[in-house]
C-alpha cells in the first residue's frame, strides 16, 4: 500500500470521524433518555464505505473526541457517559458495528453485481444494525437495571421506524459511494 493510499485513508477516516461527531447535533430527544440520532447511521457507514480498519478509525477517533471533553456524545462529553450513561452501550455499539460492516462488505460485497449487490448491502446494514441495538440494549440494562421487556419498549421499538430510513439510506449511500472511493484509492 502506498504512502498516498494511506495519507488518503488517514483523511477519510478524519472527515468520517468529523461527520459521526457533526450527527450529534442532529437529535430527536426520546423519553428513555437515549435520543434518535444519525450518529449511528454515519458510523455503520464509515465501515461500509472505508472497510473493517479505516471505519473503525473514524469511530475511535470519534470516541476519543468525547472522552477528551468534546460534545459529541448527543451533547455530552466525557468517560463517564461511555460508562455510566444510558448511551454508553450505544456509542461503544458503533465501533463493534462499524468493524463488523466494514469486513462484511470487504468479504462479500466483491462476489456480487446488480440487484444483488443491493440485497447484500441491506443485509449488511440490516447485520450492523441489530449488532449496535444489542450492544445499546445490554449498556442501557446495565446502567438503569430495567428489565428486557421494559428496555425493549424504551429503547428499541420508538426506534424501528427511523432506523428502517436510515439504513435506506445508508445502502443507498454506501452503494453509491464504495465504487468512487475503491477508484480514487486505486
Amino acid at each position: 500500500m502506498s504512502k498516498k493510499t494511506v495519507m488518503i485513508q488517514a483523511v477519510l477516516s478524519a472527515l468520517f470521524a468529523a461527520l459521526i461527531s457533526a450527527g450529534a447535533f442532529i437529535q430527536i430527544p426520546m423519553p428513555s433518555g437515549v435520543p434518535v440520532v444519525i450518529q449511528d447511521m454515519t458510523a455503520l457507514l464509515s465501515g461500509m464505505l472505508l472497510g473493517p480498519i479505516w471505519g473503525s478509525v473514524s469511530v475511535i477517533l470519534f470516541l476519543l473526541l468525547g472522552i477528551i471533553g468534546l460534545p459529541v456524545f448527543s451533547g455530552k462529553a466525557g468517560l463517564q457517559v461511555l460508562i455510566s450513561g444510558p448511551t454508553g452501550g450505544f456509542l461503544l455499539g458503533y465501533l463493534a458495528a462499524a468493524l463488523i460492516c466494514g469486513i462484511a462488505v470487504h468479504v462479500f460485497i466483491k462476489k456480487y453485481k446488480g440487484a444483488s449487490y443491493w440485497v447484500v448491502l441491506s443485509l449488511i446494514a440490516l447485520a450492523g444494525t441489530v449488532l449496535l441495538f444489542v450492544c445499546g440494549i445490554a449498556g442501557f440494562m446495565r446502567v438503569t437495571e430495567f428489565s428486557f421487556v421494559k428496555t425493549i419498549s424504551l429503547v428499541l421499538i420508538p426506534f424501528i421506524p427511523g432506523n428502517g430510513i436510515k439504513m435506506v439510506v445508508m445502502v443507498l449511500l454506501a452503494g453509491r459511494f464504495r465504487p468512487v472511493i475503491k477508484n480514487y484509492l486505486g
